[in-house]
């Protein structure tokens, strides 16, 4: 992107952060291609797109104020915000809600949509579960446990991982993967 661009967005999101909607506006066109496109890219389906896009321009606004050009570049900043939207998207369970035929009540409906809360043998093979991973997850060593942990708990890709550890990227990968390889040898164990 073009220093002159750079400057007119990062102008664009501090008047955004003085509150003026006609900024917001122009923001808006001049960004909403982009990042739509990127929530296409990870989500795959258009109507999540568009509304993890919207919410993302809500955070935008509200956060405008605190953006600093001196951190990143504005399209660098809005991107993050899509990006960790779109991953919160795809961790979210989705829960399927029939369609209901013109001749049912919406009673009926209710009915059919499945309850979020587990029942008493989910809970319980749930919690055995988590028991097995964590004793498992006891026994790697020190910086195979955080890699992971980080991974998968906190969502941190490979190279945000490295980042993060102050370590090569390979590095990081072989920790990962031999210890999910020591992980899965030791839950099969317990099995």
């Amino acid at each position: 992107m073009e220093p002159q661009q750079n400057k007119e967005l990062a102008d664009l999101l501090q008047a955004c952060g003085q509150g003026d909607s006609a900024a917001f506006a122009r923001l808006y066109d001049a960004t909403s291609p982009k990042l739509f496109g990127v929530a296409i890219r990870m989500l795959r389906r258009e109507d999540l797109a568009e509304e993890v896009l919207q919410e993302c321009y809500v955070s935008i606004w509200t956060n405008a104020r605190t953006y600093s050009a001196a951190l990143s570049a504005p399209m660098t900043w809005m991107t993050s915000i899509v990006r960790n939207r779109c991953l919160d998207t795809l961790r979210r369970p989705r829960i399927e809600v029939p369609l209901a035929r013109d001749d049912e009540s919406g009673e009926d409906m209710l009915a059919a949509v499945p309850s979020e809360e587990l029942g008493p043998h989910a809970l319980l093979e749930r919690s055995s579960d988590a028991q097995a991973l964590g004793k498992c997850l006891a026994k790697l060593d020190g910086k195979m446990r955080q890699a992971i942990m980080l991974a998968f708990f906190e969502g941190l890709s490979h190279s945000e991982l490295a980042e993060h550890m102050r370590q090569p990227l390979g590095t990081v990968k072989t920790w990962i993967r031999r210890g999910l390889e020591r992980l899965k040898s030791c839950l099969a164990e317990n099995q």
